[in-house]
């Protein structure tokens, strides 16, 4: 049952923003989306969501308590700083202090996938759980971790860096300069890495892989897998094992250090193979330890790309509430 009360939220990636007015339900009153001008640095962005915001307001009644603002990257929640965004380029850059003079709202910053995470248990698969893992598969891997009612932060703010778990210590090289990082091995951009190998040294077998991607006029990435996988290609499906015996692997280990009632899996590579959660349930129950199944559910994300919006509009409402805020 909702009060009346709003926030804003803003979900800001390096190709795309979204922002939206949202409700102390979760519900979305209205919304915008765009594409970031990240061509001439932080301003032109600001700018954008500055008036974005300003649009959704003249639009209706409503005021809000707050805004709330997802980064893809490193941010310092106690001052509002994004610390670093590696897809937007920038580097300490005070975009609370900027967002506040500009709206005179009370603006908190949240990493991205964090932002998903509060989403995701207030208002998706987690409602109602005080104990659950979120992980997201994208384009990277991230997530986030609900114990005991509180979202964790780590002592320098950057708990949940998911993907960066090592499952195979002779892993291929990943983004972050390690190697065998859970993102390195079931990313969308590690399924498209995976593709091109094996399309490159065995033509033949990935003849068919290759034809869905000219036919769609694109390179080989996570969908054509998938598409080739729904076509019946053994490649593809061999690829998918690979992809899912990593997220098992994963999975264990998050399922034995946190113990979630609940783990919750999204994320573009998820929606694109919804079978990777059942494989995920099935891996995790034959793999992990037995009491830490006991009352374990692996489910899917249920807000889809509205989950970072509306989980950086609920932390800026768990703000107003003076509950304070996990960035």
């Amino acid at each position: 049952m909702t009060d009346g009360r709003c926030t804003l939220g803003v979900d800001l990636g390096g190709t795309k923003i979204k922002v939206a007015l949202v409700d102390d339900a979760g519900r979305i009153l209205r919304d915008r989306r765009l594409a970031t001008d990240a061509a001439g640095g932080p301003d032109p962005v600001r700018e954008q969501i500055v008036s974005t915001c300003r649009e959704l307001l003249g639009a209706g009644s409503q005021t809000p308590l707050g805004l709330g603002v997802g980064v893809a990257g490193q941010v310092r929640a106690a001052d509002g700083v994004v610390r670093f965004a590696p897809n937007l380029d920038w580097h300490e850059v005070p975009l609370g202090e900027l967002l506040e003079r500009d709206l005179d709202l009370p603006v908190t910053l949240v990493n991205d996938v964090r932002a998903a995470t509060w989403g995701e248990w207030l208002f998706g698969a987690g409602k109602e759980c005080d104990d659950l893992v979120c992980l997201f598969v994208g384009t990277g891997i991230g997530g986030g971790i609900v114990s005991d009612g509180r979202i964790l932060a780590g002592s320098s703010n950057s708990a949940g860096e998911l993907g960066h778990m090592t499952v195979d210590l002779h892993g291929p090289p990943c983004h972050c300069d390690n190697h065998g990082c859970l993102e390195a091995l079931a990313s969308g951009w590690a399924i498209a890495r995976r593709a091109r190998e094996a399309v490159n040294a065995d033509p033949v077998a990935g003849a068919n892989l290759s034809r869905l991607a000219a036919e769609r006029g694109c390179e080989l990435n996570a969908a054509i897998v998938a598409a080739g996988l729904q076509a019946g290609d053994p490649l593809a499906r061999w690829i998918v094992d690979e992809v899912s015996r990593a997220l098992v692997a994963g999975c264990v280990g998050l399922v034995n250090a946190f113990n979630p009632r609940r783990l919750i899996l999204g994320g573009g590579v998820v929606d694109g193979l919804p079978e990777l959660v059942e494989r995920i349930d099935q891996g995790v129950r034959h793999r992990a330890l037995a009491v830490a199944c006991e009352e374990l559910q692996v489910l899917p994300a249920r807000l889809g790309g509205d989950a970072g919006v509306v989980g950086a509009a609920a932390v800026a409402l768990n703000r107003a509430a003076g509950k304070g805020a996990a960035g």
